[in-house]
């Protein structure tokens, strides 16, 4: 298992920037457009850990942004809200997530596209689970099982 990032959400893509980057010193890795599911994801990753974060080698910080719909603000967070997940690769999604439902992990999105699944921590803290390399062929029970609470 690797660890990979962890997602905070943000306001203001400018102003979560200028704090990370101009003043924290983070660098801007990587960015997606998601014109579709009306998102933008910004990578940030620390100065040391350029090089490595090219090679996968590096954890990263990722900074949501959810676009406002038209007329309305931007959105605020409270709660905690703001903050995101916390994500990890492993070798096989399907043996991980068998071994944490049987001892008693709730598999909130089961891995039915054999590439992703969440589950939450004792403490309500949202993690990703994501396949190493390629999608695995969608296999039984995950293919049909239904999502479970929130993640």
């Amino acid at each position: 298992m690797r660890y990979l990032h962890t997602m905070v959400r943000i306001k203001n893509i400018e102003d979560s920037l200028d704090f990370y980057c101009n003043h924290f010193g983070m660098k801007e890795f990587n960015r997606l457009e998601n014109e579709k599911g009306r998102f933008t994801l910004i990578f940030l990753c620390a100065p040391d850990d350029e090089v490595k974060a090219k090679e996968n080698k590096a954890p990263l910080l990722e900074l949501t942004y959810n676009w406002p719909k038209d007329g309305e603000a931007e959105e605020g967070y409270n709660g905690g809200r703001n903050f995101g997940h916390l994500a990890y690769r492993v070798e096989n999604i399907y043996e991980t997530c068998q071994k944490l439902m049987d001892a008693g992990v709730v598999i909130n999105r089961p891995p039915r596209d054999g590439h992703m699944a969440f589950v939450k921590s004792p403490d309500d803290i949202s993690i990703e689970i994501l396949q190493e390399g390629e999608h695995l062929e969608p296999q039984e029970p995950w293919a049909s099982m239904e999502n479970s609470g929130s993640w």
